[in-house]
């Protein structure tokens, strides 16, 4: 799975389509879709070009949005608007309920506000959506807007596990591209979700680094995730050489 801050599609298109392509995602969580005039237009437009389907979100949900494969068969979704303080932007939530296999899995896509105060609100209100999809293994992701010592982010990581401290891989900071500082993009997932790598896709076959410049003003987080079938927990390996 993909984590994605886009900016509105308002960069190279071409790029974050040949980024999309080479990690060959099988979910992509994306922030800043396109919300405005014939933003379903572009949000196809990208799903295609990427080897995906739209699945929910974008303007419903004030920026987040979903793409999967046809591996992945929806059997729900529920797009959600956040309450939202005056003066600041509206924020959302994408979620979905999808099955790979045998596996079945909760995805809620977020991008959590500049507000401080706003944002640890809004941290907690993802944990609770998460868990009202009610299913037995969830992954979030998604631009926090804050770093991993941020109030907001250990709120989230307090309950679901960081997946770039839990199995690191490739780069960790996310904002921004050309000099990467800071990491407030990050995927997470309940407990018996087996992370087998997570982190900035830098080096991996097919994601050129002019391609990565190009295509937003964030850096992706890639991660590979095992998802039991059945309801039981795998055990954790060792540290993988890559996803």
């Amino acid at each position: 799975m993909l984590s994605y801050n886009i900016r509105s599609l308002r960069d190279d298109r071409a790029a974050l389509a040949r980024v999309i392509r080479a990690c060959a995602p099988d979910l992509v969580l994306v922030q800043e879709a396109p919300r405005f005039f014939r933003w379903r237009t572009a949000a196809d437009r990208l799903a295609r070009a990427s080897g995906l389907v739209y699945v929910t979100g974008g303007a419903t949900t004030a920026g987040p949005m979903i793409l999967a494969t046809l591996r992945g068969r929806v059997e729900r979704t529920e797009d959600v608007l956040l309450p939202r303080t005056p003066g600041l932007h509206q924020r959302g939530f994408a979620t979905a309920v999808l099955r790979f296999g045998r596996a079945r899995l909760g995805v809620l896509s977020c991008h959590l506000s500049l507000d401080a105060r706003e944002r640890y609100g809004q941290a907690g209100l993802l944990l609770d959506r998460l868990a009202a999809l009610d299913v037995p293994y969830a992954v979030a992701g998604g631009d926090l807007n804050d770093r991993p010592d941020g109030r907001s982010f250990r709120r989230v990581a307090g309950v679901l596990r960081d997946g770039w401290a839990a199995q690191p891989w490739g780069g960790e900071f996310t904002s921004t591209p050309r000099e990467p500082r800071q990491r407030i993009d990050a995927v997470f997932a309940t407990d018996g979700v087996r992370f087998l790598g997570c982190g900035v896709p830098r080096g991996l076959p097919g994601v050129h680094e002019a391609d990565l410049v190009r295509a937003s003003d964030h850096l992706p987080v890639l991660a590979a995730v095992r998802v039991p079938a059945g309801g039981h927990a795998l055990p954790d390996p060792g540290p993988p050489d890559r996803p």
